[in-house]
């Protein structure tokens, strides 16, 4: 499929709290995923919010890999964009979905660049 890029979406439930909250533990994993995936990491920023929560940037050469969590829900909501076929943005998402011990993770992949945007129902994996 010719595309500009896709962008997988996920939410994240059911995730270790501890993980959740631990700014050193996310952005190590987010910086993994993305090397994991096949990707040339560029930027990172991660910010922790008081009392509780994370959000984080990933910049990578193919886009980037982002989160925001709230670990008071156990909840966490992702998302990953690669340009181009060669990155799977599967492969990132899937590793942070683990890393974080989710339970359930609903995901869409939406492909970019396509013309109008076409978002089907979510798939949600039990885990």
């Amino acid at each position: 499929m010719d595309t500009m890029g896709r962008h997988v979406i996920a939410e994240l439930w059911g995730c270790n709290v501890d993980k959740l909250n631990n700014i050193n533990f996310i952005e190590q994993l987010f910086v993994d995923a993305a090397l994991e995936a096949g990707a040339e990491v560029r930027e990172v920023v991660f910010h922790k919010f008081a009392p509780l929560g994370v959000s984080g940037v990933v910049i990578i050469s193919e886009s980037h890999l982002t989160i925001h969590s709230f670990p008071e829900q156990g909840y966490a909501s992702i998302d990953v964009y690669t340009c181009g076929n060669r990155i799977d943005p599967n492969v990132a998402s899937n590793y942070i979905s683990k890393g974080l011990g989710a339970k359930t993770v609903e995901h869409i992949q939406v492909y970019r660049g396509m013309g109008p945007i076409h978002v089907g129902k979510p798939k949600v994996t039990a885990l």
